[in-house]
């Protein structure tokens, strides 16, 4: 976006700032709910119900710092349902707009919306769940706003949740003295997220929906999220179907990759027991959680939430329905993220290399086979690979997985393309259309095809509904190893497809297991990975943008 933009859209997410009070009378008795913390009052737009920041838990703040959320308390209160609650503490950053609304520790809230002119008794619940690379995003980005959503499907509840992302959500404290009592500390993030399903399942039917008939999904984290809740115990039970847009169970650390973080936080902090860290008042750990929020840690693979091998615990997610996809170009959003191509073509090939230190020498030998097979300049190939290890094989073998249990598996391919330049069909370009809010153009670039958005949208729909996404028209057929059914999305049309892009799939297969993510973590430099970014953007001339043009 351009700086005008960019102040444009700062100053639209602090205007919708407020506090919801608590009030002496109800003022609406027809659209209100009583749910377990008290009575709430929505805003009414056109026969829909919209429910901003409705409390899910306690608010994880001073002594609960870094603890698991508990649940609310009990009341008889009437309180406004009318704003949405603190973004969660983050770094501003200009592609991520929750950013500029009002952050706090005290972030467990969630949205809902309810078209009241449908009549259908126990509608499905569509439980959405932010991306951000667990460490940026939140509920109030009106990329996430259900109006549109539900004017469109008024036979569904939709609802947006909140969770701890950054040093509050994803850290492994066990090494700080006192750590032991902490931990839940590096899945904080994903445990706020199931007692936001906990708090769904018994109150769910008070907004006319079916509890018995919830539908998780998610894009980026919010995909790796909706992907990891079927392997947590303690999550079982509270959902029925998921879908996960480019993300995966490859979204996760090892507790060694964790731990950069965590002497990072010592470091900067200048603390090493949990006492000083908890009693640090939330400003003092704004500056340091910027810092780090350049390496901050994806959920981290400890045993005991996340089993070691999350591949193999999906062989026992046998109970839910599983639709999934990645977009063609995904990587291309990276473009932006960085700082332009010429951080970007600086940038890949330094994490290509590093990443490649984990490999055997017989899977090295493959990604350089893989590699010289594709006619194609450096950057691009290591875009390539990227899109396919990092996002679309993840995904593939989790269908894969999946299908093998008899249960209904889907999977799509998103080529839809983007009209920023470079683009292409990046990550997070499908959200537009998902949502149905064709004029947020943030990664679009152009109001998105109301047609298309309105054929995923249903799908979507139909899936939450029944558990099979076709519709009038498209007959979506499950996923196999046979066929490889895959629904491929385009501006041309939508059709399945078997098999897309086989070779590749063929060629880097024996990497998944190496759970390959976006995290920067594990980077091996000798100076910031953001400083030699932006030396980079100096360092290179004008001619290295020809290197992105095919």
């Amino acid at each position: 976006m351009k700086k005008s933009q960019i102040n444009k859209e700062k100053l639209r997410l602090k205007s919708l700032f407020g506090e919801n009070k608590e009030l002496d009378s109800n003022p609406d008795l027809e659209h209100s709910v009583k749910l377990t913390n008290g009575t709430f009052i929505p805003k009414n737009r056109d026969n829909i119900s919209v429910f901003r920041g409705i409390p899910f838990a306690l608010p994880p703040i001073g002594e609960r710092r870094w603890k698991r959320a508990l649940p609310v308390e009990a009341s008889d209160k009437i309180f406004e349902a009318y704003y949405n609650g603190y973004t969660p503490i983050q770094t501003v950053i200009d592609s991520e707009r929750a950013s500029y609304y009002p952050q706090s520790e005290d972030c467990l809230y969630l949205n809902v919306w309810v078209n009241n002119s449908s009549k259908v008794k126990d509608k499905p619940i569509m439980v959405f769940i932010h991306g951000g690379s667990y460490g940026w995003g939140g509920t109030v980005d009106p990329l996430y706003d259900g109006y549109n959503f539900v004017k469109l499907h008024p036979d569904v509840v939709l609802i947006t949740i909140g969770y701890r992302v950054g040093i509050f959500g994803f850290i492994d404290l066990s090494s700080i003295e006192g750590g032991e009592e902490y931990q839940d500390a590096p899945n904080l993030g994903l445990l706020d997220q199931i007692e936001a399903l906990k708090y769904i399942k018994q109150n769910g039917a008070a907004f006319g929906g079916d509890i018995n008939n919830v539908t998780i999904f998610g894009e980026s984290a919010g995909g790796s999220s909706v992907s990891l809740l079927p392997i947590i115990e303690e999550a079982k039970g509270l959902f029925h179907r998921i879908i996960a847009e480019s993300g995966s169970v490859a979204f996760t650390n090892s507790k060694e990759d964790c731990q950069i973080l965590t002497k990072q936080l010592v470091k900067l902090t200048g603390l090493n027991n949990m006492k000083d860290l908890i009693n640090l008042p939330t400003e003092k750990l704004l500056e340091p959680n910027e810092v780090l929020n350049n390496i901050n840690n994806f959920p981290m693979r400890d045993g005991r939430i996340i089993p070691l091998d999350p591949y193999e615990a999906w062989k026992d997610v046998k109970d839910i329905d599983v639709l999934q996809g990645t977009n063609k170009n995904e990587m291309n959003y990276w473009i932006g993220e960085l700082g332009g191509l010429y951080a970007y073509s600086y940038g890949m090939p330094i994490k290509f290399e590093h990443d490649l230190k984990v490999l055997k020498d017989e899977d090295k030998e493959k990604v350089n086979n893989f590699m010289h097979s594709m006619k194609d300049n450096e950057i691009n190939k290591i875009s390539e690979f990227y899109n396919e290890i990092m996002f679309r094989l993840p995904a593939i073998k989790q269908a894969e997985i999946h299908s093998q249990n008899n249960k209904r598996s889907y999977m799509y391919y998103w080529k839809v393309q983007s009209a920023i330049p470079n683009f292409k069909a990046c990550h997070a370009v499908e959200l537009a259309y998902v949502f149905n809010n064709v004029d947020e153009t943030i990664y679009t670039g152009e109001k998105a095809d109301e047609n298309i958005a309105k054929a995923i949208s249903t799908m979507w729909v139909n899936f939450a509904k029944t558990g099979n996404p076709s519709i009038e028209g498209i007959k979506w057929d499950k996923y196999d190893l046979e066929r490889r059914s895959t629904l491929i999305i385009a501006r041309s049309g939508i059709k399945m497809e078997s098999d897309p892009l086989s070779n590749q799939r063929e060629q880097l297969q024996s990497i998944i297991p190496y759970l390959i993510n976006p995290g920067y973590g594990t980077l091996d430099l000798h100076l910031p990975y953001l400083e030699g970014i932006k030396a980079a953007i100096f360092a290179f001339n004008n001619s290295i943008a020809l290197r992105f043009k095919k």
